[in-house]
């Protein structure tokens, strides 16, 4: 059972953490469902949209649209499956990995531009050292997966 102490911290930041996600996602100019599959198809590389909807824990329906937009738009590609006719595979097209970093650089940009102009030199030697404590804790097996 964590400490008093440790479930306050976890709760400010979380809470934390959350204002600061919708925060940058302000910045976005594709839709936050658009770029999650642009951002797994980058990460995982191609996949079918039934695999996407899993991912994403969608609805396939939801997923197709999501999908079809993207589609219209230029940033996917499709191919056929290697092993299974019946499927097809989706992934990032030239334009697609342009727009996801697009994205990424938005979101970066205003962060970098908030930590300078927010922060003090020391509380940004703090918060750098704060990251990698936030990856430690990000990589840690959950109750559920042990």
């Amino acid at each position: 059972m964590p400490t008093s102490q440790a479930a306050a911290v976890a709760a400010e930041l979380r809470t934390a953490m959350g204002k600061l996600t919708r925060r940058v996602k302000h910045e976005d100019r594709i839709p936050h469902g658009q770029v999650a599959v642009l951002g797994v198809l980058d990460r995982d590389g191609a996949m079918t949209t039934s695999d996407l909807a899993t991912d994403q824990r969608v609805r396939p329906q939801s997923m197709a649209r999501a999908v079809g937009l993207l589609l219209e738009q230029g940033l996917l590609t499709r191919t056929a499956h290697p092993t299974d006719g019946r499927k097809t595979l989706l992934g990032l097209s030239d334009a697609g990995r342009a727009a996801l970093e697009a994205e990424r650089g938005r979101r970066a940009g205003w962060l970098a531009q908030a930590i300078e102009a927010e922060l003090t030199d020391e509380e940004r030697e703090l918060l750098a050292r704060s990251a990698a404590l936030m990856e430690r804790l990000a990589a840690r097996q959950g109750l559920s997966e042990r």
